[in-house]
């Protein structure tokens, strides 16, 4: 993806209601799914620190003609696909030498 254009943010509303603003990092396809991993947007007066503000990663679902997101259904598989995101952004990184 190229970054010429700049980041794309997404907002997606959580099961509380709030409003999240993510931005996309990547994508990938395992076992048939599309995959986007994103990171929370920074906003002024928020605490860096927050363990709510790591990786997202959501899988896209074709619904109605639609893309729509959704949580991975098992800590299983929340661990398998974030560990293939982190071996693709880390692949990426050694092939950069910038």
């Amino acid at each position: 993806m190229s970054e010429e254009f700049g980041p794309t943010f997404i907002t997606v509303t959580d099961e509380d209601g709030k409003e999240l603003v993510l931005e996309f990092v990547d994508s990938l396809e395992h076992n048939g799914q599309i995959y986007q991993a994103f990171f929370p947007a920074e906003t002024e007066g928020e605490n860096e620190d927050d363990p709510d503000n790591g990786l997202v990663i959501l899988k896209v679902i074709h619904e109605d003609g639609e893309d729509l997101f959704s949580t991975l259904d098992s800590d299983e598989e929340i661990d398998e696909v974030y560990e293939l995101f982190m071996e693709q952004l880390f692949a990426d990184e050694e092939e950069d030498p910038s």
